[in-house]
């Protein structure tokens, strides 16, 4: 944005002065501010203690600047009060990119089918971070050309590498057409150029706010093209080697990668029941190195578990999703895919194979116009599960760079826990949903409270006869399980609470007993802190104090509880 909007002011902030009541006392901020409501003619309301301790005064959002001013005024009178200060608003610094043609890609920031990406430039554009994108090679483009790294050409044939040699350090794309029918084996079809890993590059690096073409969602990343793929598709033994080479590892006969990859882009595949001996190895040693590897999930709308190297152990599989949230028609799906990307769809399922009628819906990148050789640059929208994988490599490479010591498996589990629900409909298996590279980027991020960190909720819940209520909690930025001796504070307000049952509620559903019902025990109030076991929960999630009455004629309110871990 260029211009941060004028927001009203709807809250306070009040510190109150150490030793006086309302800086201790919930009840006791509570009427003042109620107290400070009627004599300023205002509707106050205390919302709650911030981690500070601080008050946060609720104002109602019809408040003027005027009685921002009598409220903030009646306060700072106060000599009990240290200070007070509006609650203002702050805005992500993010500027939406000055790429022409930015506006078509739907895939980076539209709410229902995109991956939600502007927001994660604020913390991390991808630098420091080398992509390998073992695919066709590079057809040269001027929306990439700054972020291209050397590569190498692993097509071991000459006659399929069209550059009159074997393998070589140019991994110049020299096209993949086919001029016949029949001429790479039975029902293959006479083919264009596609310049395949050109568009691939350009959704995870194209150069950003350079006034032309297209935004990469790892802007600031390095492309590394290393050519697998010519006439008639490519080998598993060269694509295992270009693996092995992209993360630097050692391949006999070739100089060794001078920029090795922390992040490895595969849109290929063939059909096999199982993940090949050559490519599991090449894979396995690429993630002993660092390198997370990622691969399409395959455009035959089947089961991925047919495909590789998509069935490989050790990768993150991605399937593709349409412009409305749907499985892609054409995407292959299962239980071993891991997660969901945009992958557009240039033609409905119904329409004409080979025809383009919704090009708006496709993925836009940067191409090549040469209907067999290389021609002038320009922009083409594809679809497929290819043009999914990159989205996914693009957010690795975000991660990676967002915090150098994530692993593959971690920048796996992080990007896997953090997808969204399909809003549209997946048969089949799209893994954990659709990623969404903010919310992911934030996850990893975040620092982890230290031990003992405390999360608290002091917003009052009413207490009836004869009902059950709660009060949750969401605890965010911890890793792995809960303590062993979880601390749980409880401030309950209740005459006669021997009436009260009162349970801890973990994020998956189990319930931890903390009192039982007492016909006997006819004391006022629950303020005590239980000592829990729950090492067998994972610590982030939604907790809930469940309290339910179990009597008639005395009733109450949760006042506060909160967590220790």
């Amino acid at each position: 944005m260029t211009a941060l909007p004028s927001a009203p002011v709807e809250k306070v902030i009040v510190t109150y002065k150490t030793k006086t009541a309302e800086a201790g006392s919930n009840a006791a901020a509570k009427s003042d501010a109620a107290a400070k409501g009627a004599a300023t003619g205002e509707s106050l309301s205390f919302e709650r203690r911030l981690a500070g301790g601080a008050a946060l005064v609720d104002l109602g959002d019809s408040a003027t600047k005027q009685d921002v001013t009598e409220v903030m005024d009646a306060f700072r009178a106060d000599p009990q009060v240290a200070s007070v200060e509006p609650d203002i608003r702050a805005y992500a610094m993010a500027v939406t990119p000055n790429d022409t043609d930015y506006a078509k890609q739907w895939d980076l920031f539209e709410a229902t089918g995109g991956m939600n990406v502007p927001a994660a430039w604020d913390k991390t554009t991808g630098s420091g971070v080398t992509v390998a994108v073992i695919d066709t090679g590079y057809a040269a483009h001027t929306d990439l050309a700054t972020n291209i790294v050397s590569g190498y050409d692993f097509i071991s044939a000459s006659a399929d590498a069209r550059d009159g040699n074997g393998r070589d350090a140019n991994a110049k794309d020299e096209g993949d057409w086919n001029a016949t029918d029949g001429e790479c084996g039975v029902g293959s079809k006479a083919s264009d150029s596609s310049w395949h890993g050109t568009h691939v590059a350009g959704t995870i690096g194209a150069v950003t706010n350079n006034t032309k073409g297209i935004a990469g969602i790892a802007y600031n990343a390095k492309i590394q093209p290393v050519r697998v793929l010519g006439k008639c598709g490519g080998s598993s033994s060269d694509i295992a080697d270009a693996i092995t080479w992209a993360s630097g590892g050692t391949v006999p006969g070739v100089t060794a990668n001078p920029t090795p990859a922390k992040v490895i882009n595969l849109s290929l595949g063939g059909a096999s029941s199982t993940c090949p001996s050559v490519y599991q190895t090449a894979i396995n040693g690429a993630v002993s190195r660092g390198s997370t590897v990622v691969v399409a999930a395959g455009n035959s709308n089947a089961n991925t578990s047919g495909f590789t190297p998509a069935n490989c152990s050790n990768v993150i599989t991605v399937a593709s999703t349409s412009r409305e949230g749907n499985r892609s028609f054409y995407s292959n799906y299962g239980t071993i895919v891991d997660v969901a990307a945009p992958g557009g769809e240039t033609r409905r399922g119904t329409d004409t194979p080979g025809t383009v009628t919704t090009p708006q819906n496709g993925i836009y990148s940067t191409l090549n116009s040469g209907a067999t050789i290389q021609s002038a640059e320009n922009y083409e929208p594809y679809q497929g599960t290819s043009m999914a994988a990159p989205h996914i490599a693009g957010l690795a490479a975000l991660l990676k760079s967002a915090k150098s010591t994530l692993t593959p498996a971690e920048i796996e589990s992080a990007i896997k826990a953090n997808a969204r629900p399909l809003p549209g409909t997946c048969t089949g298996g799209c893994g954990t949903g659709i990623a969404d590279a903010a919310k992911t980027v934030e996850a990893v991020t975040t620092t982890t409270p230290p031990s003992g960190g405390t999360f608290t909720n002091t917003a009052d819940v009413t207490i009836s006869d004869n009902t059950t209520v709660s009060s949750s909690i969401a605890v965010t930025g911890r890793t792995g399980n809960a303590s062993a001796a979880l601390k749980v504070a409880v401030d309950i307000k209740h005459t006669w609470r021997g009436d009260l049952v009162i349970d801890l509620i973990a994020p998956d559903g189990t319930v931890r007993n903390l009192k039982a019902s007492s016909s006997s025990d006819s004391a006022d109030n629950v303020l005590t802190t239980y000592t829990v076991d729950a090492s067998s929960e994972v610590a982030n999630g939604t907790w809930k104090l469940q309290v339910r009455d179990v009597a008639s004629g005395d009733t109450g309110y949760i006042d506060s509880w909160g967590l220790t871990f």
